[in-house]
């Protein structure tokens, strides 16, 4: 078992999750159960499977979390494009989301293959 709150992409992961959840209060009240709910389970979902791994007895489990948090970190990019497009964020706040989307996934990447490799 291992410390989540040790990992920096935990860390990366909560700091985002807060981040879209300021960012999607600004959202159409009329999306409260479509894209802001999609985007912020998305969010949460990536530091608490993060933790949930962290709390399985080996690192075979913790890769399979460490996955299902990149894959949500990728479904996050696609809801960052779509909120863009529907003008619900700006161009710069797209920017400093992809950004951070970004650094979560070059975090968990070769934490990933590490865990695959032993």
């Amino acid at each position: 078992m291992r410390d989540f709150k040790q990992i920096k992409a935990w860390h990366k992961g909560h700091e985002l999750t807060l981040y879209i959840y300021e960012i999607t209060k600004s959202f159409p009240r009329e999306e409260l159960f479509g894209i802001t709910s999609q985007m912020r389970r998305a969010a949460y979902s990536i530091p608490s499977n993060i933790a949930e791994g962290c709390g399985r007895d080996s690192e075979a489990e913790l890769a399979r979390f460490m996955i299902i948090s990149m894959g949500s970190a990728s479904e996050i990019e696609y809801f960052a494009l779509l909120a863009k497009d529907l003008t619900y964020i700006s161009p710069a706040q797209f920017q400093d989301l992809d950004a951070r989307i970004k650094e979560v996934k070059r975090m968990l990447a070769p934490f990933i293959k590490r865990l695959k490799a032993d």
